[in-house]
C-alpha cells in the first residue's frame, strides 16, 4: 500500500513538473532567446486553462449556484467522443489559438516598449485577465470557479490509477513541444532572435525587421503557455481566479528558468523539475519548514546560490562558435 501511495505521489509530481516545464519553455522563448521581459505569464496561463475548460465543461446548472453563461459541453458531443476523446485535442488547440491571438494584439501594442516598461505592461495585463474572471461572474462563475472539468480518457482506467495515464499524456505533450521548439531555435529564425536579444540595433542594421521577429516570438511563447494551461485545467479539474496568483503562475516559472539556465531548453526543463521538486517536497517537512514562506525562502536561496556559482543557470546557454575550415 505504501509503495502504491509513493508511486501515485511520483505520478502527480511528474504531471505538474511536465506542465511547468512547458510554461518554462514558453518563457524561454520570450526571455531566454529574445530578451522579452514578460512577467505576465499568469495571464496566458489563465487564458489557456479557461478556454479549454469553458469549451469542454457542461453548461451551468442553476441548482449548483453556477453563474456563468457559456458551457461548451464539447466533451459530450458524440462526434468528439469516439473512444479517443478528440475534444481534448481540440481544447488544447483552442487554448493555444486564443493565447496566440491575444498575444498578437498585446504584442503589437507593448513590444515597442523596452525592459521595465514591457514588464510592467505585461504584469498589468495578466492581473486584468485574472480580475476579469474574478469579477465577471457570467464569464466563468467568478470566485466560485469552474469545476466538473472533464478528464482525458478517464474511461480507460479507474480513478485510482488515472494519474499514471495523465502522466504519460503530459510527458508526450512536453516532448512534442520541446522537439518542435528545439528545431525552431536552432534554425535561422532562432539565430535572429538571439541577435535581437544581444543587440537590437545591430540586428536592425543587418536588415532584420526586429519588431516582427519579436512579435513572432511573443506569440509563440504565449501559445506554448496556453498549451500548458490547458493541460493544467484537465488535470486539476477546477479553476478559480486564485489559481492564477502571480506566485505560482509567474514567479515560480521565472525561478525555474533562472535555476535551469536561460536560453537553453534542456535547462528550462531541468529547472522546472528541480524547483517543483523543492516546492512540492518541502510540504512534508515538519513544523515551520513546511510553511509556504519557508518554501519561498528555499527557492530564493537556491536562485541566489545558482547565480553565485553559475550565473547562467545550472546548464546555461550553449554557445556556438563558427569555425572556418582549414584551406
Amino acid at each position: 500500500m505504501e509503495v502504491t501511495g509513493l508511486l501515485s505521489y511520483l505520478a502527480g509530481f511528474l504531471i505538474f513538473a511536465c506542465i511547468y516545464s512547458i510554461f518554462a519553455l514558453g518563457l524561454n522563448v520570450h526571455w531566454g532567446f529574445t530578451g522579452l521581459f514578460n512577467i505576465g505569464i499568469a495571464g496566458f496561463f489563465a487564458l489557456g486553462a479557461y478556454t479549454t475548460a469553458l469549451l469542454t465543461t457542461r453548461p451551468p446548472d442553476p441548482a449548483l449556484f453556477e453563474d456563468f453563461v457559456f458551457g461548451g459541453n464539447m466533451a459530450e458531443v458524440w462526434l468528439l467522443d469516439l473512444g479517443f476523446d478528440l475534444w481534448f485535442i481540440l481544447g488544447i488547440l483552442a487554448a493555444a489559438a486564443v493565447c496566440g491571438v491575444v498575444a498578437l494584439g498585446i504584442g503589437y501594442v507593448t513590444l515597442r516598449l523596452r525592459d521595465d516598461y514591457l514588464a510592467i505592461s505585461t504584469l498589468g495585463i495578466a492581473e486584468t485577465v485574472r480580475l476579469f474572471f474574478l469579477n465577471e461572474k457570467w464569464a466563468a462563475n467568478g470566485s466560485k470557479g469552474l469545476y466538473r472539468i472533464p478528464a482525458f480518457l478517464s474511461d480507460l482506467v479507474s480513478p485510482r490509477y488515472y494519474d499514471f495515464l495523465y502522466m504519460v499524456v503530459a510527458a508526450v505533450v512536453l516532448v512534442v513541444v520541446f522537439v518542435m521548439l528545439e528545431r525552431a531555435v536552432k534554425s535561422p529564425w532562432g539565430r535572429v532572435l538571439r541577435a535581437i536579444r544581444e543587440d537590437e540595433t545591430a540586428a536592425e542594421a543587418s536588415g532584420k525587421n526586429v519588431f516582427r521577429f519579436k512579435l513572432q516570438a511573443f506569440v509563440l511563447g504565449a501559445i506554448i503557455m496556453g498549451i500548458g494551461g490547458a493541460l493544467f485545467a484537465h488535470h486539476f479539474r477546477f479553476l478559480a481566479p486564485l489559481t492564477f496568483d502571480p506566485l505560482l503562475a509567474t514567479f515560480i516559472i521565472w525561478a525555474m528558468l533562472m535555476v535551469g539556465g536561460s536560453g537553453n531548453n534542456f535547462g528550462a526543463v531541468l529547472g522546472a523539475f528541480i524547483v517543483w521538486g523543492i516546492w512540492s517536497g518541502t510540504q512534508f517537512l515538519p513544523g515551520i519548514f513546511a510553511d509556504p514562506s519557508f518554501r519561498l525562502f528555499t527557492i530564493g536561496a537556491l536562485i541566489v546560490a545558482v547565480i553565485m556559482v553559475r550565473p547562467g543557470g545550472i546548464l546555461g546557454e550553449e554557445r556556438r562558435i563558427a569555425r572556418i575550415p582549414d584551406q
